[in-house]
């Protein structure tokens, strides 16, 4: 298994629902990723195995100093083989590259240890409002 990460690489919407239904337990919704992507993030990484879709993760931001992981996803089977971690370390290389200075992460409790131990992410205070 030799992965490939690809910064704004090219990939098709199917595939990215497909994922994102699977890491979130969700029916596959019908989103335009690409587009809301393109119109609304620094960028986006593709983890791909052979040309496959084996991860994805989205990096949206303020325009400015700020940019935030949103929808770290990896194919069920190939979780916990370093492939999130990955695509979280290109994300954050391209996002310092970018000139961004911060990069913010939220996550569900169970995630912790992967943002924390893996992804090398530090705890700090955070509001948050349900809407």
């Amino acid at each position: 298994m030799t992965i490939t990460y690809e910064w704004r690489g090219g990939f098709d919407n199917v595939d990215v629902n497909a994922l994102h239904a699977e890491g979130f337990n969700h029916p596959t919704a019908d989103i335009d990723w690409l587009t809301q992507v393109r119109r609304h993030s620094l960028g986006w990484v593709c983890a791909r195995d052979d040309g496959d879709l084996v991860g994805f993760v989205n990096v949206a931001w303020d325009g400015g100093v700020h940019a935030f992981v949103l929808d770290t996803m990896v194919a069920g089977g190939r979780r916990r083989s370093g492939i999130g971690a990955g695509l979280v370390a290109e994300a954050t290389r391209r996002a310092r590259a970018a000139g961004c200075e911060w990069l913010h992460v939220d996550f569900d409790d169970d995630l912790r240890s992967f943002y924390f131990d893996a992804c090398g992410f530090e705890p700090t205070p955070a509001g948050l409002i349900a809407l």
